[in-house]
């Protein structure tokens, strides 16, 4: 097997560090989770729609919570993960709760040599600091386009970029908006437990939206919706106030900046 990049193990040991702390932090909620509450949020679910018994390829899966509420909602459901820490806790919790869910532990980019892409997915679903992780955006519109099958949906919900700008205090912009630059960071804790007894090193990218909606494009995806919010169903980022149920912003900011958006993008159907 060939060696990895640098920022795949890296960003692999600082993944398998943290999902440990992740599984039981409050941010995550696995207790509510196994209760049977859902881990989607209103955005994605509104987006969804009805996916019972639609193929859905959820990338970038972290422990499966979101994999395993689509396979709740009657998906034929499967998720991918870099962590193989986090996949064997998403391949735990799904047989602990009897649900139906595939699980494949790879590298984005090296899927097709994992998973099978016939017959297609009718949606490929992927949310919430997924894309900074990888380098190069036309070869994760690639991965999309190659798994749609004709008429599918790619539904992608991310923190927008310009969240990346700043620096963690939100006092400053300390980034390009534009992906310039590989961002190298040493880490203590982690945003679902600040206080996690860890430090990890991570490799990430800034891709605007040009970037993103580009990609997509040059796959011959048609954009069939976008919208930008200005909240994030997370509390995952220093001085929020939430503003109403689930939805949080930067308290010096607040209403002022644009924190996710989504993408719903159609594979054309075949003539």
């Amino acid at each position: 097997m060939p060696e990895s990049p640098e920022y795949l193990d890296l960003n692999r040991a600082l993944w398998n560090a943290k999902t440990e702390h992740h599984l039981r932090s409050t941010f995550y909620d696995v207790a509510g989770f196994r209760a049977g509450q859902t881990s989607l949020k209103e955005i994605e679910l509104a987006l969804l729609g009805q996916v019972h018994g639609q193929r859905v390829l959820h990338l970038q899966c972290h422990f499966g919570q979101d994999t395993l509420s689509l396979a709740r909602m009657g998906a034929e459901v499967t998720g991918m993960d870099l962590s193989d820490e986090a996949i064997v806790a998403a391949r735990r919790l799904a047989e602990e709760l009897q649900l139906s869910a595939q699980f494949v532990c790879c590298d984005l980019y090296s899927l097709p040599d994992h998973l099978p892409t016939e017959p297609g997915f009718d949606v490929v679903f992927t949310t919430y600091g997924v894309l900074g992780w990888l380098p190069d955006l036309d070869r994760w519109a690639a991965v999309v386009a190659r798994y749609l099958k004709p008429g599918g949906r790619l539904i992608l919900v991310e923190f927008h970029p310009v969240m990346w700008m700043f620096d963690n205090e939100f006092s400053q912009f300390q980034y390009s908006y534009f992906n310039r630059e590989t961002i190298r960071e040493t880490e203590t804790g982690t945003y679902a437990e600040r206080s996690a007894p860890i430090t990890t090193i991570s490799v990430s990218w800034n891709h605007e939206l040009a970037e993103v909606l580009g990609s997509l494009l040059r796959q011959g995806l048609q954009l069939t919706d976008f919208q930008e919010y200005n909240y994030s169903p997370y509390n995952c980022f220093a001085h929020t106030v939430e503003v109403s149920p689930g939805q949080f912003q930067i308290a010096p900011l607040a209403g002022k900046l644009p924190m996710v958006y989504s993408v719903v993008a159609e594979k054309p159907r075949l003539a």
